[in-house]
């Protein structure tokens, strides 16, 4: 029997952005932090990488806002570069009061003000700002986080909960739009409960799954975007979908990236026959944004004829290997692969979604009483590209500002009454789930063929058409049918992939991770794309 649950904040979501959120938010609220399967499968904690800040003396504000504006190819919104650069710091410093194990430094320079924590550089920044826990960053703030959150009694972890619509006023045949809850299937008991809210947090990640070949996990099926949609929220720039330069290619290897910070440690990108290839393309080679390197890659590929290229930094020590990249050494090694002697085989593959639902800089939404943080929102940071790093940084931004918003508002809302129940009474069960999974598949293979690295008019045509169809039959499936993970993660992911195509199409240009070859210069004026519902309300 379906259940009804009542909360002073429902974020759904369980990643970085979540987490920091639900425990940035006083203790006396009602917290429910809702995740589509174990806690530990979303992004966060597969990060590799690390976080974008500015921590050591000799760097500056305006030196990470500058790269973060230039890896933006002119679509980055400054103020939101400059909030988010400005509140870095802050967000680092409560990381470590939280307890993250970020990795020390050997021998810092107290004398000049160093820091005392190890900074790495990456791809795109022109200072050693990353500051990390080996190669396993996201592990180590997930865990983190997670303990906190855990040790908190007013905060409700729920696993296996799958949100299947948000619940606002105007669905329920009210004049006003206010956000009031969700729908959210419960895998264990198969029933849709209903969880009411004063406010509702979307930290469900990006839409990497959309993609045949991604870095991310599973659940990166733009679920979030999908449900504000037809919540009647705005999205922006979802043309723009970054693909991580350096996957690992094996067999037997699933969604592992291979961390930009090999790159920034020295590692070359070489073809089969050794040859180095980045210099052709870019003056700063291996360290050149990854648009840029991922398009070298496909372009080589597609050239020769090749299924990868390799990643070496087998001329670096073996002990700094070993010490700086302890996770892709094990994991490499378990797939037969000694990096300290032998360079890795990579391919691109879709790592992250630079447009999202539309925000301001609290994290609201078009919707009264919704939020969206992380990668499910576009907040104007990414512009048309993502500087490496400043993904996380922005998770904990924005979780910050939007507990910041939320707390302003406690004393004006209440909490919704009772909301009716999810009516599950015309449909059956199904037995021809070889559709769902027949859709899923031929989905993500025209996405990736035809709204991939490279894109063309016709294909964008050929995409759309495709896309329009299946949401048809996604539609009658979804009306007869009880729901289940696999349809509702199909429906929310078509729905995305109909807007990435839209917004591609409306883009007339090459910029940024958005490259076309009917259209590949520049306009002379950068706007975003943005696209609105029927149902928004302006």
């Amino acid at each position: 029997m379906s259940q009804h649950y009542q909360h002073d904040v429902l974020i759904i979501g369980s990643g970085a952005a979540g987490l920091t959120l639900a425990l940035t938010l006083p203790d006396h609220l009602r917290i429910a932090v809702l995740s589509k399967g174990d806690l530990a499968n979303g992004s966060t904690y597969w990060a590799q990488g690390g976080v974008a800040a500015v921590l050591d003396d000799s760097d500056t504000v305006e030196s990470h806002v500058g790269d973060t504006l230039a890896a933006g190819g002119g679509l980055c919104r400054e103020e939101a570069v400059r909030f988010t650069v400005e509140h870095s710091r802050e967000a680092i410093q409560w990381l470590i009061e939280q307890g993250v194990p970020f990795t020390r430094d050997e021998e810092p320079d107290r004398e000049d003000g160093g820091f005392e924590f190890h900074l790495t550089r990456e791809g795109g920044h022109s200072h050693r700002r990353i500051i990390h826990a080996a190669d396993a960053t996201g592990a180590a703030i997930f865990n983190t986080l997670l303990e906190r959150a855990s040790q908190r009694d007013n905060v409700q972890l729920l696993e296996q909960r799958v949100a299947v619509d948000l619940i606002t006023e105007r669905k329920l045949g009210l004049a006003s739009e206010r956000c009031l809850g969700a729908y959210v299937l419960n895998r264990a008991s198969g029933e849709v409960d209903t969880h009411s809210a004063r406010f509702v947090v979307l930290a469900t990640g990006g839409a990497a799954k959309v993609y045949l070949y991604t870095s991310n996990s599973d659940g990166a099926c733009g679920d979030g975007i999908a449900m504000a949609w037809r919540a009647g929220c705005r999205v922006g720039n979802l043309e723009f979908n970054q693909f991580h330069p350096t996957c690992l290619y094996h067999p037997q290897a699933k969604n592992f990236l291979i961390t930009e910070a090999l790159r920034g440690e020295g590692a070359l990108l070489r073809l089969p026959n050794g040859e180095r290839f980045m210099p052709r393309f870019d003056e700063r080679a291996e360290l050149a944004p990854r648009d840029v390197v991922a398009r070298a890659i496909d372009h080589e590929m597609k050239r020769l004829g090749i299924d990868c290229v390799y990643l070496d930094i087998s001329h670096q020590p073996e002990d700094f290997i070993k010490s700086h990249f302890p996770t892709v050494y094990e994991r490499c090694l378990g797939f037969g692969i000694d990096i300290t002697r032998q360079a890795i085989p990579v391919v691109p593959a879709a790592h992250y979604t630079c447009g999202g639902v539309v925000i301001d800089q609290a994290g609201r939404t078009d919707v009264p009483g919704l939020y969206a943080i992380g990668e499910t929102s576009f907040t104007g940071l990414h512009g048309a590209n993502r500087l490496a790093s400043n993904s996380l940084l922005e998770c904990f931004v924005y979780a910050r500002s939007t507990a910041a918003d939320i707390l302003t508002q406690l004393e004006q809302i209440e909490l919704p009454g009772q909301l009716p129940a999810w009516d599950a009474s015309q449909v059956t069960d199904s037995d021809e789930d070889v559709i769902i999974a027949h859709n899923w598949d031929e989905l993500r293979r025209f996405m990736w063929d035809y709204v991939g690295i490279v894109r063309t008019n016709k294909r964008l045509q050929r995409a759309q058409h495709r896309v329009r169809l299946l949401l048809d039959e996604i539609d009658e499936f979804y009306s007869n049918y009880k729901v289940s993970r696999d349809l509702i993660e199909l429906r929310n992911l078509a729905q995305v992939a109909e807007l990435m195509i839209e917004s591609a199409m409306q883009r007339h240009e090459s910029r940024g991770l958005h490259y076309t070859l009917d259209y590949p210069g520049l306009l002379p004026e950068a706007r975003d794309t943005i696209l609105a519902p029927p149902t928004y309300a302006g």
